[in-house]
C-alpha cells in the first residue's frame, strides 16, 4: 500500500484530491496538510511514500517543503499539483526531485494515471532490488521513453504503456485483456488497445483459449 500525504491550502481541493487517490487500488491517504509547516510535521510523523504537493502554500512554497524533507533525509516521492505554469518554477520542482508536475485544473483521470505510474515505478524497483539493473530498466525508471514508445499510435500514452508492460512482466504465463484491466485499474477497452499494440510490435504474443460456447478468449504473453 502506497501511503499518500495530500498538501493543499484549499480545503475543498484537498478533499477532492483525497477522493481521487482513494479510488486507485494500492493507494491510501494517511494525512492532509494545508500549509508548509504543517506538511513538514505531518511528513515526519506519518512517513508517507508520496506527497501530493501544492506550490502555493500560505507560509512557505511546496518546493521549499520538499527541499527541507530531502535535507532531513526523508525518502518520500513528490508529485506537484499546482496552478504555477512558469518555467522557472517547473525547473525548480524538477531539481528538487519531483516525480511529476500536474497543472491545475486537471481531471481525475490525469491524476490517477500519474498515481498508476508511481505504482509502476515502485513495482519495478522492487523487482530490481535483488538484481543489477539493465539500461532499459534504468531508462524506464528515470522516465526515458520505453522501447517503441516513439511510435505509439495517437491516443496511447507512454505512462499507460509502461503500466501494461509491467503487468505483462508480472504475468509470464499470460493474461486476458479483462485481467490486465483489473490489475491496472483500466477499462477493458483501453487495456486491450495496449495489449494489441504490444502484439503488433512484437513485444507480446497472442494465444487463443477455447472453452464453452462463443468466441475464444485472447490471451497475451510478453516476449523477451
Amino acid at each position: 500500500m502506497t501511503k499518500v500525504l495530500v498538501v493543499d491550502d484549499d480545503f475543498m481541493v484537498a478533499k477532492l484530491h483525497c477522493r481521487y487517490v482513494s479510488a486507485v487500488p494500492g493507494f491510501s491517504v494517511v494525512g492532509v496538510a494545508h500549509g508548509g509547516a504543517e506538511a513538514l510535521r505531518a511528513a515526519h510523523a506519518l512517513r508517507p511514500d508520496l506527497l501530493l504537493l501544492d506550490i502555493f502554500l500560505p507560509d512557505m512554497d511546496g518546493i521549499a517543503v520538499l527541499r527541507e524533507l530531502r535535507a532531513a533525509g526523508m525518502a518520500t516521492d513528490a508529485l506537484f499539483i499546482t496552478a504555477a505554469r512558469d518555467v522557472d518554477t517547473i525547473r525548480a520542482a524538477l531539481r528538487a526531485g519531483a516525480l511529476h508536475y500536474l497543472i491545475k485544473p486537471f481531471n481525475q483521470a490525469a491524476l490517477q494515471e500519474q498515481l498508476r505510474h508511481v505504482a509502476s515505478l515502485r513495482s519495478r524497483l522492487d523487482e530490481l532490488s535483488a538484481a543489477e539493473a539493465r539500461q532499459e530498466d534504468v531508462d524506464q525508471i528515470f522516465g526515458t521513453r520505453p522501447r517503441g514508445s516513439r511510435e505509439l499510435p495517437k491516443g496511447l500514452a507512454a505512462h499507460t504503456a509502461e503500466l501494461v508492460d509491467t503487468i505483462l512482466r508480472a504475468h509470464p504465463q499470460g493474461l486476458s485483456a479483462t485481467e490486465c484491466a483489473e490489475a491496472g485499474s483500466l477499462s477493458r477497452v483501453s487495456a486491450r488497445r495496449y495489449l494489441e499494440y504490444f502484439a503488433e510490435t512484437g513485444r507480446a504474443e497472442i494465444t487463443l483459449r477455447y472453452g464453452g460456447t462463443g468466441r475464444p478468449e485472447r490471451r497475451y504473453r510478453r516476449l523477451g
